[in-house]
């Protein structure tokens, strides 16, 4: 069974920092592409970036020079570390394999809301 299970999220005030984690199960960690999505109210879900097994990166434009993905294959888990957060950062974050198609768009976890507010 494919489990995702984000944590990490929070409120927060613009300019800070939040560091978010995403344990997933081995069976898709191992052989993919992990990606960081969000999704704020009212839009829809959006990557903000990857990272492959031997972890290269690629990153959205809104979010390039302020978030960092790694990955840690030994634990199965993969961080999304943000800083200089803005309002407009504020969603729902969730972690999932890229791309997501057919069956993987089953695999969504719960999500773990960020907020950014002062």
């Amino acid at each position: 069974q494919v489990q995702l299970v984000e944590s990490g999220g929070g409120l927060v005030q613009p300019g800070g920092s939040l560091r978010l984690s995403c344990a997933a199960s081995r069976s898709i960690f191992s052989v993919n592409v992990m990606g960081w999505y969000r999704q704020a109210p009212g839009k829809q879900r959006e990557l903000v970036g990857t990272i492959t097994s031997g972890g290269r990166t690629v990153y959205a434009d809104s979010v390039k020079g302020r978030f960092t993905i790694s990955r840690d294959n030994a634990k199965n888990t993969v961080y999304l570390q943000m800083s200089s957060l803005k309002p407009e950062d504020t969603a729902v974050y969730y972690c999932n394999v890229w791309p997501v198609y057919g069956p993987r768009n089953n695999y969504w976890g719960q999500g773990t809301q960020v907020t950014v507010s002062a």
